[in-house]
C-alpha cells in the first residue's frame, strides 16, 4: 500500500481498477533504409492492420450512433488514400524508413487542407493526422487501446483534454487521477458534471503510479491510496455507502421548488455537455438548464460538424426535457478546449486570446452553421440562446445582427424556428461588468460565468497551478462584479443567473439570494443539495 496527495477537484471517494492513458511518444528518426521491399511490406501491413482496427472502430461505434461509426468508414478510405499511399511509397522508394515517410506525408496533406477556405475540406486535415498516426502507432509497435474494458475504472492520465475526457465511457469510469491541471481545469469541471471524484496535480508523486492495480481517491482531500489493504478498502467501501445514502436522503426534495424562508423563489438549473447528461438532469429534478456546453459537439468530433449534424442533437435536447427551457451556449472554444481542426494558433496568453465568441464573428460560415441548426431545432422545444465571453457591445449586435439575417434566410426557404427566441449574454469579464446596462438593453437575461469572472478580475490564471492559491471565486472583487451585474440586471428589467462553479458553492448561496439572483445552474449531481441550501435560507434580499 503506498499513498499520495494531489489537489482534489471532484467531490467524493472511489475504488476502482487503474486505467492508464498513455501518451505514446510518436517522434520519428529520418532512418536511412537499404532494404526497400522490406520497408514497403512494413508499410502495407501497418495500413492492413489500421483497416482491421477501424473496422472494430466502427462496429463498437455503431451500437451507440450511426454518425459517429461513418467516421470510421471514411478514414478506412483514407488508408487507401492515392495522395497518401503515393508520396509514403515514393519517400521509401527513395530509401526513407516508413514511420518517416508516414510522418512527412502526414503533415504535408495536413498543411494543405488546413489552408482551404471551405470548412469541411479544412477538416479533412485532421482526419489525416488521426489515420496517420494509427499507422505510425502500429510501425512503432504502440498496441491498439482495449476497447472491451468493463468494470469500475479510474482514470489516470498525465492530462485529460476536455476532447478526451468527453469520449470517456461514464458508464464505467468512476473517477479521475491526473499529474497535471487544476480544479478550475474544463476536466475537472466535466468530472463534477459526472458526479464523480477527480485528483489532479500529483506532479512527481503521479510516477509512483502503477500501469494497472486497484486505486482508492477522494476527491475532497486529494489522497490516493495504492493497493489499499483490505481494512482500507473497507473504510472506503463505507464512505461511498455513506455517499449514497445521502444522494437517497437528498430525494426528498425532489418536486419541491427552490424558495427561500423569505419568499425569494429561485430556479435551479444543470449544466451539461452532451446527451448523456440529460437522465441526469431529470433524476436530479433540475428546473431547466441553464448551460448547455455546445463546444463539445464540435469537441466530440474530429471534424466541423454539419448543419444537419448539430440540428439533430439540439432537437434531441429540447425534444426530451420538455416542458423545460434549454439555454445553450453558443460556441466557446478557445484557450484549454482545443479542436485540431480548427487551427486555432499557439498562443501566449491563449485565455485572452482567440476564443469563444472572437472565434465565432471572425468565422462567420462556422458561426452560421450553427445558429441555423440552433434555429431549426428551437421548433422542437423552448430554448434559449447565449453568447460567451462578450466584452464588447458591437461584438453582441453583431451576433445578434447574424442571427436576424438567418431568421430571414429560414422564413424564404419556409424552415419554421422559434419567433421570440429568447437572447443572454453571458457575464465573464470585467469589461462585460462595466457595460452591463448596455447589455442589458440587448437581450432577456445575464447569465454570469464565475470561472471566467474570477480569472480576469483577479488576473489569475485558472489553467496555472503556481498561482492556484490565487483564483478565489469568493473573493470580495469578483462578489463585487456579481452584485454590480444583479443590479444593472434588475434596473433594466431582465433576469440574472449564474451558470459558473460558484453557482454550487453553498458559502454564497446567502449572498447570491440576498443581491437577488434569478437562477443558479449546477452540474446536475449538485442540485438537490443547492435546493435544500435555498429552502432553508433565511437571508432578506437588498
Amino acid at each position: 500500500m503506498r499513498i499520495l496527495n494531489g489537489r482534489g477537484a471532484s467531490q467524493g471517494v472511489a475504488v476502482g481498477d487503474i486505467y492508464y492513458m498513455i501518451k505514446h511518444d510518436l517522434s520519428v528518426e529520418d532512418t536511412v533504409i537499404t532494404d526497400i521491399e522490406k520497408e514497403l511490406d512494413r508499410f502495407t501491413h501497418a495500413k492492413l492492420e489500421a483497416i482491421t482496427q477501424l473496422d472494430k472502430l466502427y462496429q463498437h461505434a455503431l451500437v451507440a450512433d450511426y454518425n459517429t461509426a461513418q467516421v470510421f468508414e471514411v478514414h478506412k478510405m483514407l488508408v487507401d488514400d492515392p495522395d497518401f499511399c503515393d508520396g509514403c511509397i515514393e519517400m521509401i522508394n527513395d530509401h526513407k524508413n516508413a514511420e518517416f515517410a508516414v510522418f512527412t506525408v502526414r503533415n504535408m496533406i495536413a498543411d494543405m487542407f488546413l489552408a482551404m477556405d471551405d470548412p469541411y475540406m479544412s477538416a479533412r486535415s485532421a482526419d489525416i493526422m488521426d489515420i496517420s498516426n494509427r499507422i505510425l502507432k502500429i510501425l512503432k509497435g504502440i498496441k491498439e487501446t482495449d476497447l472491451s474494458l468493463t468494470g469500475k475504472l479510474i482514470v489516470v492520465a498525465e492530462d485529460l483534454l476536455p476532447s478526451e475526457t468527453v469520449k470517456l465511457d461514464k458508464n464505467n469510469v468512476v473517477g479521475f487521477v491526473t499529474k497535471f491541471g487544476s480544479n478550475t481545469s474544463h476536466s475537472a469541471i466535466l468530472a463534477r458534471t459526472m458526479g464523480i471524484p477527480a485528483v489532479v496535480n500529483l506532479r512527481e508523486a503521479f510516477e509512483d503510479i502503477p500501469l494497472d492495480g486497484k486505486i482508492a481517491i477522494d476527491g475532497d482531500t486529494g489522497k490516493i491510496v495504492i493497493d489499499p489493504t483490505s481494512t482500507i478498502l473497507a473504510n472506503y467501501n463505507d464512505m461511498i455507502a455513506r455517499q449514497n445514502s445521502v444522494k437517497e436522503g437528498l430525494k426528498e426534495y425532489i418536486g419541491k421548488k427552490a424558495i427561500t424562508k423569505d419568499g425569494h423563489g429561485v430556479k435551479v438549473g444543470a449544466n451539461i455537455g452532451s446527451l448523456s447528461d440529460i437522465d441526469e438532469v431529470l433524476n436530479n429534478d433540475a428546473d431547466c438548464v441553464g448551460l448547455f456546453r455546445s463546444e463539445f459537439i464540435y469537441l466530440e468530433s474530429d471534424k466541423f460538424p454539419t448543419e444537419d449534424e448539430q440540428f439533430e442533437i439540439y432537437k434531441e435536447v429540447v425534444q426530451r426535457l420538455s416542458p423545460l427551457n434549454v439555454i445553450i451556449r453558443t460556441l466557446d472554444l478557445g484557450a484549454d478546449k482545443q479542436a485540431s481542426y480548427f487551427g486555432i494558433p499557439d498562443e501566449e496568453n491563449p485565455a485572452l486570446g482567440y476564443r469563444a465568441i472572437r472565434i465565432c464573428l471572425n468565422e462567420p460560415k462556422i458561426f452560421e452553421t450553427q445558429l441555423r441548426a440552433l434555429l431549426r431545432a428551437s421548433h422542437y422545444g423552448n430554448m434559449s440562446i447565449m453568447f460567451p465571453m462578450v466584452s464588447h457591445l458591437s461584438q453582441l449586435q453583431d451576433a445578434k445582427r447574424l442571427l436576424e439575417y438567418i431568421k430571414t434566410q429560414l422564413k424564404e426557404e419556409g424552415v419554421p424556428f422559434k419567433e421570440d427566441l429568447e437572447l443572454g449574454v453571458m457575464i465573464e469579464t470585467p469589461a462585460s461588468v462595466m457595460i452591463a446596462d448596455k447589455l442589458a438593453k440587448e437581450v432577456s437575461f445575464f447569465s454570469i460565468g464565475t470561472n471566467d469572472l474570477t480569472q480576469y478580475t483577479l488576473a489569475v490564471d485558472r489553467m496555472n497551478t503556481n498561482v492556484e492559491k490565487l483564483f478565489d471565486s469568493r473573493n470580495e472583487a469578483v462578489l463585487k462584479m456579481i452584485e454590480l451585474t444583479a443590479i444593472s440586471a434588475r434596473e433594466n428589467g431582465i433576469w440574472c443567473g449564474i451558470c459558473g462553479e460558484s453557482a454550487g458553492d453553498l458559502e454564497l448561496t446567502d449572498f447570491y439570494m440576498s443581491i437577488g439572483i434569478d437562477e443558479l445552474s449546477v452540474s446536475p449531481s449538485k442540485i438537490l443539495n443547492l435546493k435544500k441550501t435555498i429552502i432553508n435560507c433565511t437571508t432578506k434580499t437588498k
